[in-house]
């Protein structure tokens, strides 16, 4: 094999290991994120925590992250994936050993706050990083393929984590995650680059982004009410997610449902696996027959029909219980299409700021309704403590998760005034008319 040959072959891996390894970073992040999930009664006898205390410490994440996508947008455009995702991933590692080393809350609300920091530029970066090596054409496939390497982080969260705190106890099993963030950060730095050197790319282009440029931009996408209604729509289908699996789904499975810890854990885990499945198969899906808008109300309809039938029939069983999480994950992952129809009405230069503003507004499912939900469990609480636990009635959870169906009907409303794109990028940054 010449040395010609094996260039040109490192030169066609190059663009997917360094998308691979933004990817990967999500991943982690998304393990990170859902962690607490799998340690709510562990957390609640540490700190002696209620439902909503919970929920505000595990919120701590979102507090740092909606707030940081619109700099983060910025920043990416401006400075590139490179190094802002390595510090990145340093800033999450410093904070989850905070996380797990403190015997404060407050010390544990600001480990918790660091990791939603570093956290912040993850998904964003990822995108980016397909954005500037990857074909245009099929954003919304790499959006769903990026979003499923989260899910696979959540996954193993669920599953893995579970295992390692009955093992090593929560305190242990965060330094062990914690470390492997450090590897990470590193390989990041040493693989991953800001320019695609082929002038064959689309997007191919040396010049520099100003601030004014990026700002001007940003100032059009919020004045734009199709960047707000497709967000919106973003957020309240991600509810599934923040507002469920990534926190209250395993407590809910297991007092309500009366599952064990793993059985719950193996269970909610199901959820992600049906958003690790349904993005690409909902991105391929969508660029196949371009159209965005349709698999959006489609697939949301049959999201609710889902999750009421997870909420308030009482009498399903194990093995169908499992099916129909991921069954709502699947339809619910449907989601996705909201990055690439920001994609196709914002120019290129400022993708990473329109995406940014768009996950930002996703993102606030968590930071507004993982405390809200657990607030509403207070409120139904009948006073029940079992090893200093608070324990929630089924009719409490069914009462306190009914954010979930009412956000999927509100989603499929406003998709209604959300513009069809028709899978189409407008080389020139003017939106679709």
């Amino acid at each position: 094999m010449t040395n010609n040959h094996l260039r040109t072959q490192t030169l066609t891996l190059l663009p997917w290991i360094i998308c691979g390894l933004g990817a990967l970073y999500y991943c982690y992040e998304y393990f990170l994120r859902i962690s607490p999930s799998v340690m709510v009664p562990e957390l609640m006898k540490a700190y002696d925590l209620t439902g909503a205390e919970v929920g505000g410490l595990s919120a701590f994440y979102y507090h740092a992250y909606v707030p940081m996508q619109i700099i983060v947008g910025l920043l990416m455009d401006r400075y590139g994936p490179r190094r802002l995702l390595a510090l990145a991933c340093l800033c999450s590692v410093v904070g989850t050993y905070l996380f797990a080393g403190s015997h404060s809350i407050v010390i544990a609300e600001l480990g918790r706050f660091l990791v939603g920091f570093g956290a912040a530029f993850a998904f964003v970066g990822a995108l980016k990083l397909a954005t500037i090596w990857l074909p245009p054409n099929r954003f919304a496939l790499i959006s769903g393929v990026i979003t499923s390497l989260g899910m696979v982080g959540a996954m193993i969260g669920d599953i893995l984590l579970r295992s390692m705190v009955d093992a090593l106890g929560w305190k242990m099993t965060t330094y062990t995650t914690a470390g492997a963030g450090v590897i990470l950060a590193i390989a990041i730095w040493v693989i991953v680059r800001d320019v695609n050197p082929s002038p064959l790319h689309p997007h191919y282009h040396t010049e520099r982004t100003y601030f004014h440029d990026l700002l001007r931009g940003l100032w059009g996408a919020l004045r734009d009410p199709q960047i707000w209604f497709n967000g919106l729509v973003g957020f309240l289908l991600y509810l599934s997610l923040s507002a469920f699996a990534e926190l209250w789904g395993i407590p809910y499975l297991e007092q309500a449902r009366g599952l064990s810890r793993m059985h719950a854990a193996n269970a909610n885990a199901m959820v992600f696996l049906g958003w690790a499945v349904g993005g690409p198969c909902w991105g391929l899906f969508s660029d196949f027959i371009e159209r965005r808008c349709l698999p959006l109300i489609a697939s949301s309809l049959a999201a609710l029909v889902v999750v009421c039938i997870i909420l308030y029939f009482p009498h399903v069983s194990y093995g169908p219980m499992y099916f129909l999480l991921f069954l709502f994950g699947f339809l619910s992952s449907v989601q996705i299409l909201v990055f690439a129809i920001c994609r196709e009405v914002t120019h290129f230069k400022i993708a990473g700021t329109a995406i940014a503003l768009t996950n930002m507004l996703v993102m606030l499912g968590g930071n507004l309704f993982q405390p809200v939900i657990g607030k509403l469990l207070d409120m139904g609480w009948s006073g029940t403590i079992t090893d200093g636990t608070r324990i929630y009635s089924a009719l409490a959870y069914q009462t306190a998760l009914s954010v979930l169906p009412i956000g999927i009907l509100v989603a499929v409303i406003l998709t209604c005034f959300v513009r069809e794109t028709h899978a189409e990028i407008p080389m020139d940054g003017r939106e679709h008319g």
